[in-house]
C-alpha cells in the first residue's frame, strides 16, 4: 500500500463513515473502481494487512468524533457516574449516558459474533453495490413513513409565509414539535442502537440505519444525527482496539506508517464531516444520500455484474 492509497482511504473512512453513504461499502467499491486489486483481495481474505490498516482508520476516526463531542461526552460520563450512584435516571446526562450504552450493547455483541465472517463473505464489490442501493431505499423510505406519520398526528406544518412542499421529504422546520433525545424512552433507544447491525454488511451506512431509525422514532434530524454520531463513537473505538493486535503483529509490517498517516487523513476528515453534517442536517434531510447511494449502487452493480 503505497501512502497516497493509504490518504485517500484514510479521506474516504472519515467521511463515508458520518456521512449516511457506508463507509465499508465505499471501502469496498472504490479500491475495486481505481484497479487496486491487491487491496480489495486483501478485505476479504481471513488475515490481511489491510485489516490491520482498518485500525488506524477507525481510531483516527473516533478521535476526530471525541474531540468534536468532547463536552458532551464530559457530560455523559459525569451522567452515567451519578446515574451508578444515585441509582436513578433524572437528568438528561444521565439519561443519554444509558441511551448510549443500551444502544451500543446490540451491535457489540452481533459485531463480536459475526463482523469477520459477514466481511469474508460480502465484502466483494458486487454485493457491496447491491446493499448500497438497498440503504438508500431505505433513507428515502424512512423520509417517506416520517412524512406520513406527521400528517397523521397532524404535525406537519410550513413556515410563516410557505407552503408545505410536495414530496418525500419534510425538513425539521416543517415538521412542527418532534420529541427530543432527552425524552426518548430507553426501549426507543435500544430500538435505534439495533438498526446499527445493518451496518455490518457493506454498503449499508451505521449513520444512515440509526438516522432512519431515530426520525421514525420521532426525532427530528439534527437530533437523530447527533445520537448517531454518539452512538458511532463507541463501537469505532472499540472496533479499532479489538483489532490492535493485528496492527502490531506480522499483519501490520509494512504499512504501519501507511495506517499512522491514513489515521491522520481519517480523523481530519472525519472532523470536517461531522461539523458539515451538524449543520445540514439543522434545515436539510436524508434525501439527497438516498438518491446518491440509489445511483452510485446502479452504477456499480452494473460494473461489477
Amino acid at each position: 500500500m503505497s501512502y497516497l492509497q493509504a490518504i485517500i482511504m484514510g479521506i474516504l473512512q472519515g467521511v463515508t463513515e458520518l456521512f449516511p453513504i457506508s463507509s465499508l461499502g465505499h471501502g469496498v467499491l472504490f479500491p475495486a473502481l481505481f484497479g487496486w486489486h491487491s487491496m480489495v483481495k486483501a478485505q476479504t481474505a481471513n488475515e490481511s494487512y489491510f485489516l490491520a490498516f482498518l485500525v488506524g482508520l477507525h481510531v483516527g476516526t473516533a478521535i476526530a468524533l471525541l474531540v468534536y463531542y468532547r463536552r458532551t461526552w464530559a457530560q455523559v460520563l459525569g451522567g452515567a457516574v451519578s446515574s451508578v450512584t444515585e441509582r436513578r435516571i433524572a437528568t438528561p446526562a444521565q439519561r443519554l449516558a444509558w441511551l448510549i450504552v443500551i444502544g451500543t450493547i446490540p451491535v457489540g455483541v452481533i459485531g463480536l459474533a459475526f463482523e469477520h465472517k459477514l466481511r469474508v463473505i460480502f465484502a466483494k464489490p458486487l454485493a457491496a453495490s447491491i446493499f448500497l442501493m438497498i440503504n438508500g431505499v431505505i433513507l428515502l423510505l424512512g423520509e417517506v413513513i416520517r412524512r406520513r406519520t406527521l400528517m397523521f398526528n397532524g404535525r406537519l406544518t410550513a413556515p410563516k409565509g410557505r407552503h408545505v412542499r410536495a414530496g418525500v421529504a419534510v425538513s425539521d422546520e416543517e415538521s412542527g414539535s418532534t420529541r427530543s433525545l432527552e425524552k426518548v424512552s430507553l426501549w426507543r433507544g435500544l430500538w435505534i442502537g439495533c438498526a446499527q447491525i445493518l451496518a455490518l454488511f457493506a454498503g449499508i451506512s451505521r449513520s444512515g440505519m440509526t438516522m432512519v431509525a431515530g426520525i421514525t422514532q420521532g426525532l427530528d434530524h439534527e437530533d437523530s444525527a447527533r445520537f448517531s454520531f454518539l452512538l458511532a463513537t463507541p463501537i469505532i473505538l472499540l472496533a479499532g482496539l479489538y483489532k490492535l493486535p493485528d496492527l502490531f503483529g506480522p499483519n501490520g509490517d509494512g504499512v504501519r506508517g501507511q495506517c499512522l498517516v491514513g489515521a491522520i487523513a481519517a480523523g481530519l476528515a472525519a472532523f470536517a464531516s461531522v461539523r458539515f453534517l451538524v449543520r445540514w442536517f439543522e434545515t436539510k434531510t436524508l434525501w439527497p444520500f438516498g438518491v446518491y447511494c440509489l445511483i452510485l449502487g446502479l452504477v456499480c452493480t452494473i460494473r461489477f455484474a
